[in-house]
């Protein structure tokens, strides 16, 4: 019996990775028409921006959605690796976005500060908590 439950465990475990890979390219392709699509797909219709811009929303609720199913289905030892590896992740985000924003008002830094800064700075950490994380279980 445990072995069956082992190997439900493995499918759902691998059902809700590919579902919540799934949704995170849609979504990251609704990303890419929301910036690439009025240059070079349909130009200054703005009704068609909206609606990309709704679509997209809606793919990245679905991507919410997902991830919440994947974290549910792991153990809970991958959930508490999960949630340290996202707590990081958002106070790392929100400092350091905050501080960054702060920069660019009091013109310390040349230039805007961008959006895609702050999403990759918020990526590295994830990955680098994340593999923090898993060492300091193992």
């Amino acid at each position: 019996m445990t072995t069956n439950s082992s190997s439900d465990y493995c499918m759902n475990t691998k059902r809700n990775t590919k579902r919540l890979a799934l949704w995170t390219f849609v979504w990251l392709l609704s990303m890419a028409l929301v910036n690439f699509g009025p240059t070079l797909l349909w130009g200054d219709n703005s009704t068609l921006t909206w609606v990309a811009v709704v679509v997209n929303l809606l793919f990245g609720l679905v991507m919410i959605w997902a991830n919440k199913v994947y974290l549910m289905s792991t153990d809970e030892l991958q959930q508490r690796i999960q949630l340290q590896a996202m707590g990081i992740t958002l106070g790392i985000g929100l400092v350091g976005g905050l501080a960054y924003a702060n920069l660019d008002t009091t013109n310390l830094i040349p230039g805007d500060a961008e959006i895609a800064h702050l999403v990759m700075l918020m990526g590295f950490t994830y990955i680098v908590a994340l593999i923090a994380s898993v060492r300091q279980y193992q």
